[in-house]
């Protein structure tokens, strides 16, 4: 089936009922969010970025045709599950670079705090993905032409493996200058890797040309990294951020340059993704899909 048929297809249909579910969590629990006291956002985090995650997949499913819930509710599951310990991977290269800090950890121990923190943390990657396959149904992102050509060879991929390296060896030298390569120096190790494993990488589009899928991804962070710093910023506990050299021109906790951060993070946790559903033998996975007409589910 064609995408114009299927889009004609889902004009006719309702509205999916998880999108509307997903509705009312968001006014729910972003009213509870932002009305209560005390340490709300502990519990409330998670109902309200599930209820982003279902809207946005339903609003994809009804421009699309398809979307990730709809073709593989065991894999929007496992999205959930890998989100998690990749985010715990960010946390763990803060402790070093000490970035964002939690105001209110104080008042839970460690095991009240992994457990509702790594419960919080699984939205992450079906919060970006999600978004991303919704912007990738926009007329602008389909109509996108590039003639920019970047193909895996051996020589780019081990360029790009050895600056991984020493961003990453940078960051965690001299943690206070280059703090930024946090959302850099995982990109540029993990895509070659998942390119020498056969696992599904940037480089399957960016090699014909299209960087529709790279786009789709950079506008889907940000798009989430709004409504986090939004959310965020009348929550308790919240983040808030330690950016020697551009704390200036903040949008509620984040510094207006720290936005960039949020373009090759959403990279980052493709790779990271693709990397982890590799180790599993779903090497060439489709199941993300950023590019091009829809196909049969």
């Amino acid at each position: 089936m064609t995408e114009q048929a299927l889009t004609a297809r889902t004009k006719r249909m309702a509205f999916p009922l998880h999108g509307w579910i997903g509705f009312a969590l968001i006014g729910l629990f972003w009213s509870i969010n932002w009305g209560l006291d005390g340490n709300r956002t502990t519990w409330a985090f998670f109902p309200l970025w599930l209820g982003y995650c279902l809207v946005v997949d339903a609003l994809a499913l009804r421009l699309r045709g398809t979307s990730l819930l709809s073709r593989s509710a065991r894999k929007y599951v496992g999205m959930f599950l890998i989100s998690a310990p990749a985010w715990w991977l960010f946390e763990a290269i803060n402790a070093r670079v000490q970035n964002w800090h939690y105001l209110g950890r104080d008042d839970f121990s460690n095991l009240e705090y992994v457990i509702t923190a790594t419960i919080n943390f699984s939205i992450v990657i079906p919060a970006v993905f999600g978004t991303a396959e919704l912007i990738a149904g926009a007329g602008f992102i389909r109509r996108m032409k590039s003639s920019l050509v970047l193909r895996p060879t051996p020589a780019v991929t081990a360029l790009f493996f050895g600056l991984g390296l020493a961003f990453l060896g940078l960051m965690l030298r001299w943690p206070d200058r280059f703090y930024p390569l946090v959302w850099l120096s995982l990109v540029f190790l993990l895509e070659p890797v998942n390119v020498w494993l056969g696992n599904r990488s940037l480089t399957r589009w960016t090699a014909e040309g299209d960087w529709r899928p790279v786009v789709s991804l950079f506008l889907g962070a940000l798009t989430c990294g709004f409504f986090w710093e939004m959310w965020n910023y009348y929550s308790h506990p919240k983040w808030i951020y330690t950016t020697p050299g551009v704390e200036f021109l903040k949008v509620f906790e984040m510094p207006l340059l720290g936005y960039g951060g949020y373009l090759p993070f959403a990279l980052e946790l493709f790779a990271l993704y693709h990397l982890v559903v590799g180790l599993f033998g779903d090497k060439l996975s489709s199941y993300l899909r950023l590019e091009g007409p829809p196909e049969r589910a």
